[in-house]
């Protein structure tokens, strides 16, 4: 095993295993965002739309529960990837507000829900 410095291991399997489940996670949470917006805009609520809802829950719970940030995170620096996942799809100065960010993004497409709710003909 090899280390790079006391307390990490250096292993790209793990490495690419991290990164692709935070894909996945990061690919649900899309398409939750996609689905409020969705019902807001169709005035349509059904499974897709509680489980979206209750996907972006638990989110914010594990993001509020960590602190701001995110628990994969951590498995990555413990493997020797000290690249943010976002930073691997954008400048770092905007990856490090990417929670801020999707947070304004969730709210405004529960807004669209709930005034599409209230505007239904």
């Amino acid at each position: 095993m090899n280390q790079t410095s006391k307390n990490v291991e250096d292993n790209p399997r793990i490495t690419v295993v991290v990164r692709s489940i935070h894909t996945l996670v990061a690919l649900m949470l899309i398409a939750s965002i996609a689905v409020v917006y969705y019902s807001g805009i169709t005035k349509t609520v059904d499974i897709w739309f509680y489980l979206a809802t209750g996907a972006l829950f638990i989110e914010g719970a594990v993001i509020t529960l960590n602190k701001g940030g995110c628990p994969l995170s951590y498995l990555q620096r413990k493997y020797g990837d000290d690249k943010a996942f976002f930073e691997l799809f954008m400048p770092k100065h905007i990856a490090k507000h990417m929670f801020k960010i999707s947070s304004v993004v969730i709210a405004i497409a529960y807004v669209v829900f709930l005034l599409g709710l209230l505007y239904q003909k």
